[in-house]
């Protein structure tokens, strides 16, 4: 029995877990799961994320504006997530970032990403990132405000993670790792540094194999982690106990 999974990123709002999503967190505390920080999408989404983390003392929130939630942004939306960071169990500024995969208004993108940016800077709290296909323009900007960052979901080469760690990031993986076509977060996995490493799902989205295409739960965060541990001459509890200190580091867990 495996313990101390945290899964630094997630998305249990989604309707993919509308039918069980009680049971199935109210289950994961036994098979392992020490902490979820489930991340937002928009202000509306960012209400409900808190109201699912003050039922369950392991989930934490991440409240921000993603790039693919931009069409009806309120005028003053960076005055309610700052209002919004004030609950107990807010814990980082997110989902934000930039996504060049969809064809959503860059300047747009840009100037919420750059703003949401400023915000974790002012407020001092840490911010997670998404990078799709984007990123020149995410790492000119990480590099311009240096913030307390977590890119997650990471896609690029090892030279951009080295970059990441210069900046101070932290890099979260997760089920990509196992995929047969992952060279590039294989590549990252072995080499980064263990101090900077977390794990996520991601959930629902960006199963593991065997389950790739199915449902993804934080309970999975098991095989990425064996994958990694692998790679890296460890056991798999190993890794879940090195990532799970990181996690509750970056996100100013005690």
């Amino acid at each position: 029995m495996f313990h101390n999974i945290f899964d630094s990123h997630a998305h249990y709002d989604d309707s993919w877990f509308d039918e069980d999503r009680e049971s199935l967190l109210a289950s994961l505390p036994q098979k392992g799961v020490c902490g979820i920080v489930n991340n937002s999408v928009d202000i509306e989404n960012a209400k409900r994320v808190i109201a699912l983390a003050e039922r369950y003392d392991f989930i934490y929130a991440a409240v921000g504006c993603h790039p693919e939630n931009l069409e009806d942004l309120p005028e003053e939306y960076l005055g309610q997530i700052a209002a919004l960071t004030a609950h107990p169990k807010v814990v980082a500024i997110g989902e934000t970032g930039l996504d060049y995969h969809w064809d959503i208004h860059k300047p747009l993108q840009l100037r919420a990403f750059e703003e949401q940016l400023r915000l974790s800077l002012d407020l001092r709290m840490p911010i997670v990132v998404h990078d799709r296909e984007a990123h020149g323009d995410t790492f000119d900007l990480l590099r311009k405000y240096r913030p307390k960052a977590l890119v997650h979901c990471f896609s690029g080469s090892v030279e951009l993670m080295r970059e990441a760690m210069r900046l101070g990031c932290y890099i979260s993986l997760g089920g990509v790792v196992t995929f047969k076509n992952a060279r590039h977060s294989v590549e990252v996995a072995a080499e980064i540094p263990l101090d900077r490493l977390l794990l996520e799902t991601d959930a629902p989205y960006m199963a593991p194999v065997p389950f790739r295409g199915k449902r993804c739960d934080s309970s999975m965060i098991l095989y990425a982690a064996e994958k990694i541990a692998a790679l890296r001459g460890l056991t798999a509890q190993e890794l879940l106990n090195i990532t799970a200190d990181n996690a509750k580091t970056f996100y100013n867990i005690g």
